[in-house]
This record gives C-alpha cells, sequence and structure tokens, in this order.
C-alpha cells in the first residue's frame, strides 16, 4: 500500500510521539499538544495501525514554521557543506594530515577514511621542493597573505588559492609556510625566488636574532 505524503506525515509525527512517551519526554509531547487523553490513546497503538494510518484520509497535524529555528538551522547545514566541501577540495589537492588536522581537527582514522571515500591513493615520500620559477610564484601569493593574516592562521580557502596561483604541491605550500611562521623568516625580498635554503635560516642566523 503506498500511503500520501499527508499520511507519511502522520506517521512519522505518531512514530516521533511515541518514542518521546517511551522515554519519558513529556516536555515533547506537551509541545505536540498532547493532553493525558491523547497520551493513553497514544499508549495503545502499535506498527500495524501506524500501518493503517496510510488508507486514512483524516489530517489531524496543524504545522507551522517555527523561523526563529529555521534559519540558525539552515546558517548551520549551510557552515557544515561549506566545510565539508573544502576538506574534500583540500584533500583532492592532496593536504598532508597534518594540515587537515591543523585546520579542521581531522584525525588520522577520519583522514584515511576520507581519501578512501575520495579514491586518492597514498602519499608516497617527501614533497619535492619548489623549483625557483615556482618559488618566486609561491612567495608573492604567500607574502600578501601572510601580512594581512597577522601572525593568525590563513583560511583554509588560502591555501586552494596559493596553490592555484603557484602551482606548487599542497604538501610543498603547508610544510614551506609553517617552517616560515616557525623560523619567523616569512617576507624576503621581492626579487629574490623562494627556495628550500632560502625559507629555512641557518642556525647562526637564528641565534643572531636573538
Amino acid at each position: 500500500m503506498i500511503g500520501t505524503k499527508e499520511a507519511d506525515l502522520v506517521t512519522a509525527v505518531l512514530l516521533y510521539a511515541m518514542r518521546s512517551l517511551a522515554e519519558g519526554d513529556q516536555h515533547a509531547l506537551r509541545a505536540m499538544q498532547f493532553g493525558p487523553r491523547e497520551i493513553e490513546a497514544l499508549r495503545e497503538l502499535n506498527l500495524a495501525d501506524l500501518y493503517r494510518v496510510g488508507a486514512l484520509q483524516a489530517h489531524c497535524l496543524k504545522i507551522a514554521l517555527d523561523r526563529g529555528v529555521f534559519w540558525p538551522m539552515i546558517a548551520n547545514l549551510r557552515a557544515s557543506r561549506e566545510t565539508e566541501e573544502l576538506q574534500r577540495d583540500l584533500l583532492q589537492a592532496d593536504a598532508p594530515l597534518e594540515m587537515m588536522r591543523s585546520l579542521f581537527g581531522v584525525g588520522s582514522r577520519e583522514y584515511t577514511r576520507l581519501r578512501r571515500m575520495l579514491a586518492l591513493e597514498p602519499a608516497v615520500g617527501r614533497p619535492p621542493e619548489p623549483d625557483e620559477e615556482t618559488g618566486h610564484r609561491l612567495w608573492r601569493a604567500l607574502s600578501t597573505r601572510l601580512e594581512s593574516a597577522a601572525n593568525e592562521e590563513l583560511d583554509p580557502r588560502e591555501y586552494l588559492a596559493i596553490q592555484q596561483e603557484s602551482g606548487a604541491s599542497m604538501r610543498a605550500i603547508w610544510n614551506l609556510v609553517q617552517r616560515w611562521l616557525e623560523y619567523g623568516d616569512v617576507y624576503a625580498p621581492a626579487d629574490q625566488p623562494v627556495t628550500g635554503s632560502q625559507a629555512a635560516p641557518s642556525q647562526e642566523r637564528r641565534a643572531a636574532s636573538r
């Protein structure tokens, strides 16, 4: 028997009410305007009765939208969807575990699960250092953003923009950003390329800066 959408709604609400009754959630029942008589009638219902609802034409519900709850819920759903899409885009760009853990709190198991879900090949070895031309583009893409960030974490979306502008791998971008932030040697003359040796200052330079 195929029920109408109205019958499906009534069935869903009655199931919710029956579960609320079983769990002793009187607040939920009162919010749906179930009084003592309705609760006693609810106790008598069984699964066969719910199946029979589909054959009834009566509609016993009055539905109203609570906008004060609806819009925050929609905003939360949008934010969750955007975060999931951003995580997917970063993983497809080969974001390392350390990056996903730092930006989103993703653990190793979740990281592995997400990569498998996206059918991504496991990363092998360390990413190569950017060549000179890529290093120039990477520094230009990073310098403005790091200045604007004012010692705060870059927005995750910025990493995708940096990769698109520089052509560097996501793993190389993450490693260099962390190295620069750790050593405090973030900014370099605009006419010099950023390479591995320039990104990491020597022990003598760090000691002199102290």
